[in-house]
């Protein structure tokens, strides 16, 4: 029995060392693992932002800084002439106007969801808006196509240049004629489309307000309304604004459904309804048929998107660590 005693304790000290080493190399493969990872992230996006550069390096050298201010896109001409004023003004317009119909539509629908909507009712509206995010963005193109533009340049778009006619200003944004393809039935496909990211976020960031907080709310005799706006919305605002932002991005690049109803038209209008295009649907309409500085040209407006993309995410980033700390304080 002593030696068998003893033969155990030999054993336990060996034994608890090889499990140490066991952890000590599953740690080790882990930290690799993930960092590894993270570094691929970046690698991947240096490779992207390198291969931007170097395909828009020619149209660079070209056109310069004008390319920006440039409004005439004219790759046939010899030699080409390329601006990317038109694209640039039709993602901006697009996409400001899609946030201003879906910000207050989807922050509107995530406060009925969490404060208003009977139990029996939350699922089926919850599920319908997240198959709104399933649908793809090819069949939005094509539903704008055949059923909302010819709607809206027979209905909506008539009556609303009718009453702003003649009105300083909003008589030129509202101006005619009707049209089936144009930067606003393109914002309004987009309102579309990523009103389903600012309702799921901001259900989720909503679900998370203590509801101690609102029961002493309501115990001081604050309507629902009350609630929402003192309470709910300032403790869960840097979520919400995330969700924004995610939806902005979303906005910006957004390609196929756009292409089918915006137009593809170069020309810079002070109309909402006049056809327009973007800077991802007019990559998508040439770049197939491009060679040489046309190409150049439409890798260079690639280049702008990035850029672009990042600066809003940027600013959101900044946003949100600004909100962040005045919480913190």
């Amino acid at each position: 029995m002593a030696v068998q005693g003893d033969a155990m304790e030999a054993a336990g000290p060996y034994d608890r060392a090889k499990a140490l080493s066991a952890f000590k190399f599953g740690d080790k493969a882990f930290y690799w693992i993930t960092r590894s990872s993270a570094l691929a992230v970046l690698l991947i996006l240096g490779g992207i932002i390198m291969s931007l550069v170097v395909g828009a390096w020619p149209a660079m050298k070209e056109f310069g800084f004008s390319f920006l201010w440039t409004q005439r896109w004219a790759p046939a001409n010899d030699p080409p002439v390329l601006g990317a004023l038109g694209p640039i003004y039709g993602t901006m317009v697009t996409s400001i106007i899609a946030m201003a119909i879906a910000i207050p539509v989807g922050i509107g629908i995530a406060i009925f969801l969490t404060e208003l909507c009977p139990q029996w009712l939350r699922r089926p509206i919850g599920i319908a808006v997240e198959l709104l995010a399933g649908i793809p963005s090819i069949i939005y193109g094509m539903w704008g196509f055949f059923v909302l533009g010819p709607f809206l340049a027979n209905t909506f778009q008539p009556f609303m240049i009718g009453i702003f006619e003649g009105v300083p200003v909003l008589g030129a944004i509202f101006a005619g004629p009707p049209s089936y393809l144009s930067l606003f039935n393109a914002a309004l496909i987009l309102a579309i489309m990523v009103l389903p990211f600012i309702t799921a976020i901001s259900v989720d960031v909503f679900k998370t307000v203590p509801p101690v907080l609102k029961e002493a709310a309501y115990g001081v005799g604050c309507t629902t309304w009350e609630v929402v706006r003192n309470v709910v919305i300032p403790y869960t605002r840097v979520g919400v604004i995330g969700g924004v932002m995610l939806a902005l991005g979303r906005a910006l690049g957004e390609t196929m459904a756009v292409t089918f109803i915006i137009g593809n038209s170069f020309r810079i209008s002070s109309s909402i309804f006049a056809p327009g295009t973007t800077i991802s649907a007019a990559i998508a309409s040439e770049f197939a048929e491009s060679d040489g500085l046309h190409q150049s040209g439409l890798i260079l407006l690639g280049l702008l998107l990035f850029v672009l993309t990042f600066m809003v995410l940027t600013v959101a980033r900044l946003m949100l660590m600004r909100l962040e700390q005045k919480a913190g304080k």
